[in-house]
């Protein structure tokens, strides 16, 4: 880890990659009211990154495997940038929109990121590098909804801004600071096959790489409806306030995060990555079927505690499962396959959570529980596929 100078920068870089969204997320909604966005078109402007996200990030991945990572992870956080920028600039909801999609076109940060790590790890300490990784994006996102939160007393605009601005620094970081992990020599081994966006569905049919990549989404997807469950069940039940509310919500982030750094640990007492994950998840799906009898602040907090914990490991493990199976040659199109479907997840979630308020709130935690079950019973698959060499 010390000598590892290539991970501290990568780890920079994701924090203020993650910073920068963080800082804007709790403030789409108050922003966009101006230009005529509603309760019910926020959810599509939120859809609108995810969608183009899901399609473009695996190619990204796949030019990262030919051209090599670090003008890919450039040209990612360029992109991001130039997003907050239209977004701080915005006349009319067609400039909104075009942000967004701007920033989900170039989102293949995380993959390239992660496929920078894959090059550069073994398959002993593979977990424990995503698992810092993982932290690195847990306290931008932490941090950056206090940090945005005071940047708009200055103004509305200011935040957005601020974003750009921590977004260019992401990306002279990567351009001057970062090294080159696929290099030229890794590049001429490459096979000659070209992506094609079949890889989304054959990618589902390998035995432990396709396991894992559903998995991670259903677990994507429980935790994103878990998130609006909070938000109201934070307010319709418990009625805190909204500063409150926000505190809570960043001592959930900062519980995975203190997981995360504790990957090692895990890894070394026990070897098999899935058989974590497997235990893992039965501790998150116990956390959030209790969650779903709470009407007390106090046994909300200790489910939300646990299942923050846990969940954690969700991300280090999966994503070192899937690159200990891959062809090194395609890594970045995998992970990148990879967070195309997470990004799916984390727009039907929220989605799946809506419909379900309607009957009642407590059934959110119940529906994200499902998903959790779900999850849990495709880590057996893994476990019993972790030994064989096949994808």
């Amino acid at each position: 880890m010390k000598a590892d100078k290539n991970l501290w920068v990568l780890i920079c870089v994701c924090v203020i990659n993650s910073l920068g969204f963080g800082i804007i997320v709790p403030l789409i909604y108050s922003y966009g009211k101006k230009f005529g966005i509603t309760q019910q078109t926020i959810g599509l402007l939120t859809a609108s990154f995810s969608i183009a996200q899901f399609f473009v990030t695996p190619l990204l991945g796949a030019i990262s495997d030919k051209f090599g990572r670090k003008p890919v992870l450039a040209i990612s956080l360029a992109g991001t940038c130039l997003s907050f920028l239209l977004f701080a600039t915005a006349q009319n909801v067609v400039m909104l929109f075009a942000a967004r999609i701007l920033d989900g076109i170039t989102g293949g940060n995380i993959s390239v990121a992660q496929a920078m790590i894959s090059d550069s790890s073994t398959a002993d300490d593979r977990a424990k590098k995503f698992g810092y990784l993982s932290s690195a994006f847990g306290l931008g996102f932490v941090l950056g909804p206090a940090v945005g939160g005071l940047l708009s007393k200055f103004g509305m605009q200011v935040p957005f801004f601020f974003a750009a601005g921590i977004a260019l620094l992401g990306t002279l970081a990567t351009m001057f600071l970062l090294k080159e992990t696929y290099t030229t020599e890794k590049r001429a081994e490459r096979d000659k096959s070209r992506f094609t966006f079949v890889s989304l569905l054959t990618t589902m049919k390998k035995p432990v790489i396709g396991t894992a990549v559903f998995t991670g989404f259903l677990l994507t997807m429980a935790q994103f409806t878990m998130i609006i469950g909070f938000q109201t069940f934070s307010v319709d039940v418990l009625k805190i306030t909204p500063t409150k509310i926000g505190l809570f919500y960043a001592g959930f982030g900062i519980t995975g995060i203190i997981m995360q750094l504790c990957v090692p640990f895990f890894t070394k007492v026990i070897s098999s990555k899935a058989m974590i994950l497997l235990l893992s998840t039965i501790a998150c799906l116990a956390a959030m079927f209790t969650a779903g009898f709470a009407n007390q602040f106090l046994l909300f907090a200790i489910c939300l505690f646990v299942y923050g914990l846990f969940n954690g490991l969700r991300n280090p493990m999966l994503n070192s499962i899937i690159a200990d199976h891959n062809d090194p040659k395609k890594q970045g199109e995998i992970l990148g396959v990879n967070q195309s479907y997470a990004s799916i997840g984390q727009t039907l979630g929220p989605v799946a959570a809506g419909l379900i308020t309607v009957w009642s709130v407590h059934a959110v935690f119940f529906l994200s529980a499902f998903f959790i079950l779900t999850g849990f019973l495709l880590t057996f698959r893994l476990k019993s596929k972790e030994k064989q060499n096949t994808c």
